[in-house]
């Protein structure tokens, strides 16, 4: 496999020098060219043909946003990753961006002492996300994972048909879009609470909860330590803190933790499903949608053992089948669907679960 061709696109002519030093020391990439605004480098996607473009988001004379319309109007599936600001300013043309279909983003190092500590946080966050972008077979769950698990049912044996009372959702690369497309599917009278974990900063998943909220026909928050777990309430994990569920007397309750990150992750989708799973055993709908490594795989296990239904998004669909790609490669997954599908089949086994706990109650 040849390596991948990455235009970086930078009105900062230090950032432009950072993000090419540390791109060109990874064997695998090349950096083909570079570009101090958007103007130029619509100019040069021809020319230099990249696999990959990192896109700065506030630049002169065309900025990120206005860059990439141009872009998708004739490189439509052309891997492209925004540099954001940890800010709300930032965190808003980011949602932009990936509304416009940008495929990620990282954030610039911010707080840092020194050009080797900025580069090495450039370095963790931007190449992995170039490898899984540019080479979809990256995406696919680690050797560590891609196992049936042999005390476990197979994925297309008997499907549980018993009551569901949580519906738990994660997702990281690609997922934005994902959960914009499916939660505003979800009517007002889902009979179940739901809890998502998206891979996302501080702020970030403050201000896509609001904008998820003014789509859905559901409440959508930003979790707070205290919130009530309810029907009609969707809560999303905080970036930088755990989310769990605990039980208190009669109710269920979210709690944030600063316990340590899991797949260098805080959210993580693996810590919010082992929680559901000690609070409502099999009585879970788990919903593992696109992204990049394999969080959610080791909590969808005991999920699974617990008797909860488990649900993967499919490759095609899918920006990174990283996640969904660690379920499906573990056994774990009762069904394998398109993004298109998976709000229907919500609604269906919420449904059905809604039918069964009332005929038990005649």
């Amino acid at each position: 496999m040849g390596r991948i061709n990455v235009l970086v696109v930078d009105d900062s002519v230090v950032v432009r020098r950072l993000v090419t030093t540390v791109l060109e020391q990874d064997p695998d990439i090349t950096v083909v060219g570079t570009a101090a605004s958007g103007r130029i480098a619509i100019s040069k996607l021809a020319q230099v043909a990249p696999d990959c473009v990192t896109l700065d988001m506030e630049m002169p004379d065309l900025d990120g946003l206005g860059t990439l319309r141009e872009l998708r109007r004739t490189h439509p599936r052309l891997p492209v990753i925004m540099f954001s600001t940890l800010t709300e300013r930032g965190a808003r043309a980011t949602l932009d961006a990936l509304a416009l279909g940008a495929n990620d983003y990282v954030c610039k190092p911010a707080n840092v002492g020194s050009v080797p500590e900025a580069m090495a946080s450039v370095r963790e966050q931007l190449v992995p996300k170039i490898k899984a972008l540019s080479r979809p077979a990256a995406g696919v769950a680690p050797a560590a994972v891609r196992r049936t698990p042999s005390t476990l049912p197979p994925a297309t044996g008997t499907v549980p048909t018993g009551r569901i009372d949580v519906l738990a959702v994660g997702s990281s690369t690609g997922g934005p879009d994902a959960l914009s497309a499916v939660l505003p599917q979800l009517p007002a009278s889902f009979p179940v609470p739901v809890v998502v974990v998206q891979h996302m900063p501080p702020v970030f998943t403050r201000m896509f909860a609001q904008r998820l909220d003014s789509k859905c026909a559901l409440s959508v928050k930003e979790a707070e330590h205290g919130d009530l777990v309810v029907p009609g309430r969707v809560l999303i994990a905080p970036g930088d803190q755990h989310l769990e569920l605990k039980r208190v007397g009669t109710s269920v309750v979210a709690q944030l933790t600063s316990a340590p990150p899991e797949h260098f992750c805080r959210p993580a989708v693996d810590v919010l499903f082992r929680s559901v799973a000690s609070v409502y055993g099999g009585s879970v709908l788990a919903v593992v949608l696109t992204g990049m490594g394999s969080d959610g795989a080791r909590g969808a296990e005991v999920l699974r053992r617990a008797g909860a239904e488990v649900v993967a998004q499919d490759q095609a669909s899918s920006v990174v089948w990283g996640m969904p790609g660690a379920v499906v490669g573990a056994g774990l997954a009762h069904r394998v669907l398109p993004l298109d599908r998976v709000a229907a089949d919500m609604v269906g086994v919420a449904g059905r679960a809604r039918a069964s706990a009332l005929a038990a109650r005649r």
